[in-house]
């Protein structure tokens, strides 16, 4: 069994209950969206677009997905452009407004962590990171590849 097929099922393992699941889909994107844009916050050298403290965190993320599955990694390629994109318009909307862009992906983090939470609480099972710390980023993969087995698409 492939390395990534073993992650996925472990993941999926305290993952069964339909309310947690759908916790999920709404969870996981908002945390990965809100790390990303806390992470744009942090003073970086040279800051741009394309290289701040989130772009080099995506970029190893993105290194470990790749060692995982080809075809996954291509799929959160798309992901980590949205991710950018929509945090980089957002911060340009907020840009001197009271409410603070950090302020802002801070809410969405602690809400969504909540959330997670609670979706593990219906579950009956603790969530999987407290075992592995890999499994934060096993996550967004486990998501990805319902979407993949849904088009047909092999991951």
């Amino acid at each position: 069994m492939r390395k990534i097929d073993e992650l996925l099922e472990k993941y999926g393992e305290s993952h069964q209950n339909e309310i947690n699941k759908r916790i999920h889909w709404i969870c996981v994107p908002a945390i990965m969206f809100s790390l990303v844009g806390m992470l744009m916050c942090v003073p970086f050298p040279n800051y741009s677009i394309l290289f701040n403290l989130a772009t080099l965190v995506l970029m190893f993320s993105l290194g470990y997905y790749l060692r995982l599955s080809i075809p996954l990694s291509i799929g959160l390629i798309f992901i980590i452009l949205t991710l950018l994109l929509g945090n980089f318009y957002l911060k340009q909307f907020v840009e001197g407004k009271e409410l603070g862009y950090i302020w802002i992906s801070f809410v969405i983090f602690i809400i969504a962590w909540i959330g997670q939470f609670y979706g593990h609480k219906v579950e009956g099972k603790k969530p999987s990171f407290l075992e592995d710390l890999q499994f934060l980023l096993i996550g967004p993969a486990w998501l990805l590849h319902f979407i993949y087995v849904k088009l047909g698409l092999n991951y």
